[in-house]
């Protein structure tokens, strides 16, 4: 945190600090010497008032350019730094102006000095004869201040430095830190320990500072002690009572009184101007320039402006947890580059001596290729590290300095600084951009010497690339099942250097079976459809090169729907028949019977859909149950050997394959019946029902193979397919054949 409290001009911790209009902090004796003195020409406010008394005096004797602005700063450093600057006047109260980076007179118009920081800093600009001094805190007519951080410049009023806001905030927190490292330095005095405990009391009597272990030994509180007073360590070691107020000011420690309004003396802050972002007093809003501004009650914004800060530092502390697991990775990753080096240093020493004198003048170019690999990803690796370390030190720094801030009890000096604060915090979050966190390089060599060529061409011998390639990621984000077919997705590891030429997909029967290959090739996303509903399937990938074929991912399992989903399938169905509702109804153009078949296709399990009749006219017969994907589609179901049906009139319906009718049984269909089907794959037959009603005995038995749901209906018949239904658990007594 300490660099968030040392000023950008001298390099110290900040000693009256003010706010310029950009938001950035500067110390009051810092500012008097960066002031510049425009040229009459880029004057662009009205006259100010002329200074009174002697010009300041300049640097002492022998504080030339290597004293930095410190010499300067302090003989231009008096007692009261917010005294009264002379004059005023209405119409010019407000004379803050901000230049653009073109019209700022910034260091071009008298020799500058350097200070440590390689700011530029002014040398003391004399009064003319006969002038007086400026007051405190005053700039000289004409002024202007060019911020040292982001090179902004501002003009000064009359009422000159006073003009800037005084960051009561950052004195308070500096004040506090300096007393915080100064009571951890104060250390016992009697201890005999190496290096001594830190100090608990100091003895006002015996002047003498104890832990608490010596003060219990030395100094128990009886006897001639008994009267001595204790008292916490000194803030500042050696001096009396703890010492001063740190260079803070007045006004900078805990109990420091509420800060009164810049332009109105006797009052106190109560307000918040949203449209200038600061805060006023009652008579600012009443008679000042904020009275038609937008404002809110100063405990309100406090409260807003904590919250936001807080929010924003929550992203900044989980990235810095991040880089701080990010640094021990690192580190982790050179002591693997170290030991692969070494390890693929000896492998190179033992083949280059296996080729005795061919290989002597070989093996050094070889030695030197390795070499130059690792160092070039230790190099690599410490950048990353120290670029790292320098970043999380300042959103560490940044987030320590944000956390003192919030524990700060003054809301107007709060909101004179949390929009800015907000800002670097958010600012701080952004610059940890995606792939900031990972390595740039592997730790792996990727390095095999090939020892087999023959002797005429050991001076052609070098590193070849080509390794098995690595184990493959499977992204489970990316893998899914939908009904019977399951999508699978994976990739490389990172940083993998090896090329792939393609991979080889393997799936399992569902039933815990062998493993088979389901697809080659070179995409990293398939889709197996076709499998069984109600199955739990295995899946593997491994990726092949030229070398070889890589070890296998882990195992996926992936579960296929319980009941299926499906509708009608326009690509196989008959050109007459007409499909609407997402393809779940279904009627034909022709009064000949047309085939239509589902989308799904059953092999394994308990099927069972259902089909509801939307029109029925002129008694015509449709036929509903399942075929083979090439059954004939331009005539009735079940007609060939591809199809088993049960075809039904308004009165009787009949099972049929093969063009054999079979099973006459009473009941027919109208508008508004529902037709089931029922296939049980486990048992190998089909049963159907009308409005609930089982019609006869299994239809079918000993069927096996592949089936797809289908109809067959003309023009006088409309129906509407409903899936995803669970099994009937309990269904009525079948009706008996009729004879």
């Amino acid at each position: 945190m300490e660099e968030e409290l040392k000023c950008p001009v001298c390099g110290s911790l900040f000693r009256e600090p003010i706010i310029l209009p950009c938001s950035h902090n500067v110390c009051l004796p810092c500012a008097r010497t960066i002031a510049v003195q425009t040229p009459e020409s880029e004057q662009h406010l009205p006259p100010l008032l002329h200074s009174r008394g002697p010009a300041p005096p300049a640097a002492a004797p022998g504080a030339g350019p290597g004293a930095g602005p410190g010499a300067a700063a302090g003989s231009a450093a008096c007692p009261d730094s917010e005294s009264a600057a002379g004059g005023g006047g209405g119409d010019h109260a407000d004379k803050l102006s901000l230049h653009s980076e073109t019209d700022s007179g910034y260091g071009s118009y008298t020799p500058s000095l350097k200070s440590p920081n390689g700011v530029r800093v002014l040398p003391l600009v004399p009064a003319p004869p006969g002038a007086a001094a400026a007051p405190r805190g005053a700039g000289p007519a004409g002024s202007s201040l060019t911020c040292p951080q982001c090179h902004r410049s501002a003009s000064l009023d009359q009422r000159g430095l006073r003009g800037f806001q005084r960051n009561r905030l950052l004195e308070a927190i500096v004040q506090r830190y300096q007393q915080g490292r100064a009571a951890a330095a104060a250390k016992c005095q009697l201890c005999d320990r190496s290096p001594p405990e830190p100090a608990a009391v100091l003895c006002e009597q015996c002047e003498v500072l104890y832990c608490a272990a010596c003060q219990l030994r030395c100094h128990p509180a009886r006897g001639p002690f008994a009267k001595h007073r204790l008292a916490p360590p000194p803030a500042h070691p050696g001096a009396p009572g703890g010492g001063g107020d740190g260079g803070g000011g007045k006004g900078a420690g805990g109990g420091r009184k509420p800060p009164t309004c810049a332009e109105h003396d006797l009052e106190n802050y109560s307000m918040y101007c949203v449209s200038c972002r600061s805060p006023v007093c009652y008579q600012c809003l009443e008679e000042g320039r904020h009275a038609k501004h937008d404002v809110k009650a100063l405990g309100a914004m406090w409260k807003q402006h904590k919250a936001q800060l807080s929010q924003a530092l929550n992203g900044v502390s989980d990235k810095a947890k991040e880089a701080k697991e990010f640094l021990v990775q690192l580190k982790n990753l050179l002591q693997q580059i170290q030991e692969n080096g070494l390890d693929y240093e000896a492998c190179l020493v033992a083949q280059c001596d296996a080729l005795v004198d061919a290989l002597t003048r070989q093996k050094a170019k070889l030695l030197t290729k390795v070499t130059k690999e690792r160092e070039h990803k230790l190099k690599v690796v410490w950048d990353q590290i120290n670029h790292c370390t320098l970043k999380l030190r300042q959103s560490t720094g940044l987030m320590e300095y944000c956390l003192e801030v919030i524990k700060e009890n003054d809301p107007s000096g709060f909101l004179q600084i949390s929009d800015a604060l907000i800002k670097r915090v958010q600012v701080s979050q952004e610059q940890w951009v995606k792939g900031a966190l990972e390595p740039k390089v592997s730790a792996e060599f990727d390095l095999t010497l090939d020892s087999e060529p023959l002797l005429q061409s050991i001076h052609q011998l070098d590193f070849i690339q080509m390794k098995l390639p690595p184990v493959p990621l499977l992204q489970l984000e990316k893998c899914c099942t939908r009904n019977n077919s399951v999508t699978l997705a994976w990739r490389m590891p990172p940083l993998t250097h090896n090329p792939v030429e393609g991979y080889i997909l393997e799936l399992d029967d569902g039933d815990g079976g062998q493993f088979r290959e389901v697809y080659v090739g070179k995409e990293t996303l398939c889709t197996i459809d076709g499998l069984h509903f109600n199955s739990t399937y295995n899946a593997r990938v491994k990726a092949f090169n030229s070398s070889g074929v890589g070890p296998y991912s882990k195992t996926v399992i992936l579960q296929t729907s319980d009941v299926a989903w499906f509708t009608f399938d326009p690509s196989s169905a008959h050109r007459d028949i007409v499909l609407s509702n997402d393809n779940q109804t279904a009627t034909c153009n022709s009064y000949d019977d047309r085939v239509v078949l589902g989308t799904a296709a059953f092999s394994k399990g308990v099927h069972y859909w259902e089909l509801h009749v939307d029109r029925y006219d002129n008694h015509p017969d449709p036929a509903f149950g399942i075929a083979r994907i090439n059954v004939v589609k331009d005539m009735m179901l079940g007609k060939d050997d591809k199809a088993w049906a049960m075809y039904v009139d308004n009165n009787r319906s009949w099972f049929m394959h093969c063009n054999s009718h079979t099973n006459r049984t009473e009941g027919g269909v109208s508008k508004g019946a529902t037709v089931g089907v029922l296939l049980d794959l486990n048992k190998h037959n089909l049963t159907f029902y009308i409005n609930g009603q089982q019609q006869g005995p299994p239809a079918f038995e000993n069927i096996e193979g592949v089936f797809m749901p289908a109809l067959s209906l003309n023009r006088n018949v409309q129906v509407t397919l409903h899936t995803g239904l669970e099994v009937p658990q309990s269904v009525k007594q079948p009706k008996q054949p009729s004879n």
